[in-house]
């Protein structure tokens, strides 16, 4: 099963986490981004549907994200992953009204990926194996509590950006969480003090 096989699993990207935490972005859940996010209808049988216009994301860049966001949040027996949440167009969004800091510290840190990824196998992250993309993930967030490089600091700022993302999706709140709305209760019982005697 892909959760005992790779430590980057679903259950270990929300460990310790609250939703809604972004290291190196404008709050997302009050952006017009998010918003639309929520909102965009990628159910597993409209896959087809056409990937929005880039914003911020050069193609190459974009396309390590998507790999990086989907060894993050993989699809598995529950739910579909990342990837098919369109988490990477979501962050292109956000980030193309961020501030120049912010945007450059995502370019750098997709460029540190990238290097670290030529060196040790000889490709871009995107055109990695998935096994080699666990391999060099799983090697950056060894220091995620207390991160020391580029490459570190990216993966904990890319995967907090991957649970907001994923998260205000369709995908993810129907098909991962599961959640159905505001329901109408019939009754209403309350709290019953049993101890509580009339005077």
């Amino acid at each position: 099963m892909a959760e005992e096989k790779n430590d980057l699993t679903r259950r270990e990207a929300l460990k310790g986490l609250g939703l809604g935490v972004i290291a190196s972005l404008p709050v997302l859940g009050s952006t017009a981004a998010a918003q639309n996010h929520i909102q965009h209808k990628t159910p597993a049988k409209a896959a087809a549907a056409p990937a929005s216009a880039l914003k911020f994301f050069t193609e190459a860049e974009n396309r390590t994200v998507i790999e990086l966001t989907e060894r993050i949040i993989p699809t598995d027996d529950n739910s579909p992953g990342a990837k098919e949440a369109r988490v990477s167009e979501y962050i292109d969004s956000v980030l193309s009204i961020a501030n120049e800091k912010t945007k450059q510290e995502w370019r750098d840190g997709i460029a540190a990926i990238n290097k670290m990824s030529r060196d040790k196998f000889s490709k871009e992250f995107a055109e990695a194996s998935e096994a080699q993309q666990i391999e060099l993930l799983t090697a950056i967030s060894k220091n995620e509590k207390s991160p020391q490089t580029v490459e570190e600091r990216f993966f904990r700022t890319v995967k907090n950006a991957t649970i907001d993302g994923y998260y205000t999706s369709e995908i993810g709140i129907h098909k991962e969480l599961k959640y159905r709305g505001n329901t109408y209760l019939k009754e209403f019982k309350g709290c019953e003090d049993t101890h509580v005697k009339q005077a």
